[in-house]
């Protein structure tokens, strides 16, 4: 499943309920996210995450977290950097939706 996909199954799961996002960092290949406790090859890159999220920016979000960022395994800070960008997609999309309401 590539973005598009994820993001039209998670709308058609949620619909116009209310929202929390949880990204669990190991979704991501370790060529993206080597610093967490299981990391796994075959993971999603980075760019196919945050469109996923861009995608899905319209749903009633009522927060989010990213989790399984574990800095002692994080060299050069690889991971720390998808998920403090993880985050801003997140906020981006919260300013954008809310640009739109007025």
């Amino acid at each position: 499943m590539g973005p598009k996909a994820i993001a039209d199954a998670i709308h058609r799961r949620v619909g116009d309920k209310a929202a929390y996002l949880t990204v669990d960092i190991d979704v991501l290949d370790p060529a993206f996210a080597p610093g967490t406790g299981t990391p796994v090859s075959g993971g999603l890159s980075s760019a196919q995450v945050l469109m996923t999220i861009d995608k899905i920016a319209t749903l009633d979000w009522r927060g989010m977290d990213v989790v399984e960022v574990a800095p002692a395994y994080d060299h050069a800070d690889i991971t720390a950097i998808a998920a403090s960008t993880v985050i801003q997609h997140y906020l981006q999309g919260l300013a954008a939706k809310k640009s739109r309401s007025f």
